[in-house]
């Protein structure tokens, strides 16, 4: 389902808007220190971003039914996300993308597609703990990394332990 002219261009008034605030709230964020991790990694082409894209709202706007449906409502019309359910405890709400296509792993509307598919994975490394999908191959590290890393070594932990943490605490080694 390819997307019309009324489509995109309502789709591109959104992403003007969802630029301007994403650059907004990105500078204020640098401004004030409170970027702690850089992306690293580079697409594989796993369509696994593409096949569920998951956007997570603020409590407000998942609890109460009237700005959920309007949520919804929005990405069925606009962004032709059909809503296949929800993590409530994360306040997420989980769509299939009817873009996107799993034999060819390819958008079919690519050059319309909304901003937060543009800006994935570099979303995730403004949140406390980023979580990348399980085939992604893009992964968040510390910009205090090194560091990091050469304190846990110096604590003598077993190799798996020191892995774990290393992975959890996002200071992988290269």
């Amino acid at each position: 389902m390819t997307d019309g002219i009324i489509r995109r261009s309502i789709k591109r008034v959104a992403l003007v808007c969802y630029m301007i605030d994403l650059k907004c709230t990105r500078a204020i964020r640098r401004l004030r220190g409170e970027l702690s991790f850089e992306l690293c990694g580079s697409c594989n082409g796993c369509g696994a971003c593409c096949e569920t894209p998951m956007i997570q709202t603020n409590t407000v706007f998942f609890r109460f039914k009237t700005t959920h449906w309007l949520i919804l409502k929005w990405h069925r019309l606009v962004n032709g996300f059909e809503h296949v359910g929800d993590d409530r405890r994360a306040n997420t709400l989980i769509f299939r993308c009817t873009h996107y296509d799993p034999e060819t792993k390819l958008c079919d509307s690519y050059h319309s597609r909304p901003g937060m598919c543009r800006d994935y994975p570099r979303n995730l490394i403004y949140s406390t703990d980023p979580q990348f999908l399980k085939r992604c191959s893009y992964y968040a590290r510390d910009k205090n990394a090194d560091r990091m890393r050469a304190a846990l070594e110096e604590l003598g932990l077993p190799p798996e332990k020191l892995n774990d943490l290393k992975r959890k605490m996002h200071v992988r080694d290269e």
